[in-house]
């Protein structure tokens, strides 16, 4: 092979090959589907079911980067509510752990988005691995 054939080749495999410079924590959160879908360097994780915010408790839409990881929290806002796991995008909503997963499915938060203690420290253990800062938050109706 000729040197700049294979330099070429070797160039286009690496550009292929993702980075850990690259890595990305992806959460898509439909409201109307009350689901979260988890991707990781654009491959499909996890889907899981979610509750948001009910009523005058929208969860907020749009999208965001996780500010700063909570292993153990409770609510400041609401009775000292424990919010483990809890992944925080905007002000005090968060992604976060919740006892109550018979309510999973269906708006149920004060706006947060809760999932099931096993799912939220997956999300957890993600995120912390491939950074806050590497991670985004798509909320949608």
């Amino acid at each position: 092979m000729r040197p700049l054939f294979l330099a070429t080749a070797v160039a286009v495999l690496l550009a292929l090959v993702p980075s850990a410079a690259s890595a990305e924590v992806v959460a898509r959160i439909s409201k109307s589907g009350q689901t979260m879908d988890v991707y990781v360097h654009g491959t499909h994780y996890y889907s899981w079911p979610v509750s948001t915010g009910r009523g005058r408790y929208a969860t907020p839409s749009g999208t965001f980067r996780a500010k700063r990881l909570e292993r153990r929290w409770y609510s400041t806002k609401y009775n000292n509510a424990p919010m483990h796991y809890a992944v925080f995008y905007s002000g005090g909503y968060a992604i976060h752990a919740t006892a109550e997963v018979g309510r999973l499915g269906r708006p149920a938060s004060h706006g947060c988005v809760r999932l099931a203690p096993s799912h939220a420290a997956k999300f957890y253990s993600l995120v912390s691995s491939h950074g806050a800062a590497r991670t985004r938050i798509t909320i949608s109706q």
